[in-house]
């Protein structure tokens, strides 16, 4: 089977498409032929060597997290799925795994039936930032429309889900996002829409009961700003280090830095699948084909672009 690997740290351009033999499933797993499998941020924050306390430093590795595709094959142990299903899924170790192939193994328990009022590149799309927005809203506590909510970098994947989800909860939100994001904002939820090029946040007089930021670009210490006395910051995308530091700050300040650190899960798939079957939109930005797996990888690390990106496997 093809499948995509590299050797070394670095960017877009240590990526390989190389022949490796199909996986044998143990008893609690299914292999699933991949039609589409999509792209996460932190593809590129481990293929460049940011997260080898995590990810180790062992080579080959492979890329992508979740998926979507049909099952070829299951074990001894599998119950509820069969030959010819059509799922979505994800990987169980997202640090050392990887399922830019054309056969993924993956447990059955992180393998769900895919929604028929939704593409393969749409499911693909949802394990990862889906169980992140659904952790989030968890980090939240009780959400009223009295509790105003800045979502900074509003529009990527992550946002798409999180603002869906808020506004069914009645949040007031605020999103900041691009002029091309600034509809999509608007259609998922957000009460008020702010074009990082023209408004500056920072300087306004406007302060959150919560700040989430998607963009990876505020931190806590310039949040801190325009946070409210009991306010809490979240953080999907800390660096190692952030992780003791914030727990060990929380101790002593109001204003909070709660780190994110999701893990999909039936629980989580469950909330995202009662709330697609609701009208939940799922927006893919754009599709590559398998053969354009660098020019893909290098045009969701530029960003800028609303919703998710995705590779199908012809």
């Amino acid at each position: 089977m093809k499948a995509i690997v590299y050797q070394k740290f670095g960017t877009a351009d240590v990526l390989q498409a190389v022949e490796q033999p199909k996986p044998i499933i143990k008893a609690d797993q299914v292999l699933v032929k991949v039609n589409a499998f999509s792209i996460n941020p932190m593809d590129w924050k481990i293929r460049k060597g940011e997260m080898t306390l995590m990810s180790g430093s062992k080579f080959p590795k492979h890329t992508g997290t979740d998926f979507s595709g049909i099952v070829e094959e299951f074990g001894s142990a599998v119950i509820g799925l069969k030959k010819g299903d059509e799922v979505f899924g994800v990987v169980k170790n997202m640090m050392k795994e990887g399922v830019s192939a054309e056969y993924v193994a993956v447990t059955a328990s992180l393998v769900w039936k895919k929604p028929a009022n939704i593409s393969f590149a749409q499911a693909a799309s949802i394990p990862v930032v889906g169980t992140a927005a659904v952790t989030a809203l968890e980090k939240m506590g009780n959400i009223s429309s009295q509790t105003s909510i800045l979502v900074n970098g509003a529009t990527g994947g992550f946002g798409m889900f999180v603002l869906q989800l808020l506004k069914h909860r009645g949040a007031n939100l605020t999103a900041v996002t691009s002029s091309q994001g600034a509809a999509y904002a608007k259609k998922w939820g957000a009460n008020s829409v702010k074009d990082y090029k023209k408004e500056n946040v920072l300087s306004q007089k406007a302060t959150y009961d919560i700040v989430i930021d998607l963009s990876g670009k505020m931190g806590y210490k310039t949040a801190k700003q325009i946070m409210k006395p009991k306010a809490i910051f979240l953080n999907p995308t800390p660096k190692p280090i952030e992780i003791p530091l914030s727990l060990l700050g929380n101790i002593f300040r109001g204003k909070k830095h709660v780190v994110i650190l999701s893990s999909p899960a039936t629980k989580y798939t469950d909330v995202l699948l009662s709330a697609v079957k609701n009208g939940l939109e799922i927006e893919v930005n754009k599709v590559f084909p398998f053969a354009q797996y660098k020019e893909a990888y290098e045009y969701a690390e530029r960003g800028g672009y609303i919703g998710k990106v995705v590779i199908e496997i012809d």
